[in-house]
This record gives structure tokens, C-alpha cells and sequence, in this order.
């Protein structure tokens, strides 16, 4: 199998407008140019077309994550690189999607994108700080819902501080590093 088929699922997990989405994408172009089958789970469209009818709940978010790591490594598991930038606020759901990954022998890497929340907010890219301020929304991950940030992921970046172009790049070197680019 040469490293352009070896699948791999890259978990981006961060709050609201870290900027998880916009690394993911510049990666996937980068990835593809090179070659490289790639897929982007975006959370977003996931809960429109696959996680329909799920809430915010705690066991909700849970259902949400387990799906979508569900569909990454079955991806991942057929020469897909699946990049999934999706929060997922709890350590505990994003381990069992590393534990599923591990037990299928299929890599799996995870990203934090630890973009502090007063920087999150100034972007802002949903609307969803300022929905949130005014009272029109609650539940919303590091403001008034928890975010549990991971201890040691593969990987932090600090997207306040780089480039998007930087962002991806830290990224690509460490699938580099894995042996998966």
C-alpha cells in the first residue's frame, strides 16, 4: 500500500470559530494535490444530513460524535484520509472514537485547535457568540456548555497566532512525521 492509499481519520476539535473548518479545508487541498483521496466531515453538514433530530445534549453530543467517528473510520479504513473538524466537547466520546479506531487498526490522529474563547468570539463566524450574549441561544460549547480541551492530542495549534497556510502546514508535517503524507 503506498502512503497516498493509507487512510487516516484527523480529529480538529476546538470551540465555535477556532477555526477547525478552515484548516481542514486548506489541508484537504494540499493533501489532494498531492494525490491523496480525502474527505472533510464537516460537522455542520453532519448534523443536517446524518445526526438529523439530535439536540445539545450531553447524550445527543455524544450520539453525534460516535456517528461521525463511525463514518471516519470506515473511511479512513478504505485509503480515505478523513479530516473531521466537529468539537466534541467531551474527552470521554472522543476517546471511544481513538478506542474504535485502534481496535480496527486504523490511524487516528487528534488536533486540538486551542483558540482561546475571547478570540473565538471576536470571529464569530456563525453568529453564535452574539446569539449567545443576547439570550437567544444557550448551551453553547465554552461559554455556557462545557468544553473538556484534550490533555495531550498529537497535536495543538494555536490558530490566533498563524496563518491558515501555517495552520495546515504544522498539520501536514505531522501526518508527514506519522508516515501518512
Amino acid at each position: 500500500m503506498s502512503v497516498s492509499d493509507q487512510g487516516a481519520t484527523v480529529w480538529l476539535t476546538g470551540l465555535p470559530s477556532a477555526g477547525k473548518t478552515t484548516i481542514a479545508y486548506a489541508l484537504a487541498e494540499r493533501l489532494r494535490d498531492e494525490g491523496h483521496r480525502v474527505e472533510v466531515l464537516d460537522g455542520d453538514e453532519i448534523r443536517e444530513f446524518l445526526s438529523a433530530g439530535l439536540g445539545f445534549t450531553r447524550e445527543d453530543r455524544h450520539t453525534n460524535v460516535q456517528r461521525i467517528g463511525f463514518v471516519a473510520e470506515l473511511l479512513a479504513s478504505n485509503g480515505v484520509k478523513a479530516l473531521v473538524p466537529v468539537i466534541a466537547p467531551f474527552a470521554d466520546s472522543r476517546e471511544a472514537v481513538r478506542k474504535r479506531h485502534a481496535a480496527e487498526g486504523t490511524s487516528y490522529l487528534e488536533v486540538h485547535v486551542a483558540t482561546p474563547v475571547e478570540v473565538c468570539s471576536e470571529r464569530d463566524v456563525k453568529g453564535l457568540y452574539a446569539k449567545q450574549a443576547a439570550g437567544e441561544i444557550s448551551g453553547l460549547t465554552g461559554v455556557d456548555d462545557p468544553y473538556e480541551a484534550p490533555e495531550s492530542p498529537d497535536l495543538r495549534i494555536e490558530s490566533h497566532t498563524q496563518t491558515v497556510r501555517e495552520s495546515a502546514s504544522a498539520l501536514h508535517a505531522l501526518l508527514t512525521e506519522r508516515g501518512l503524507a
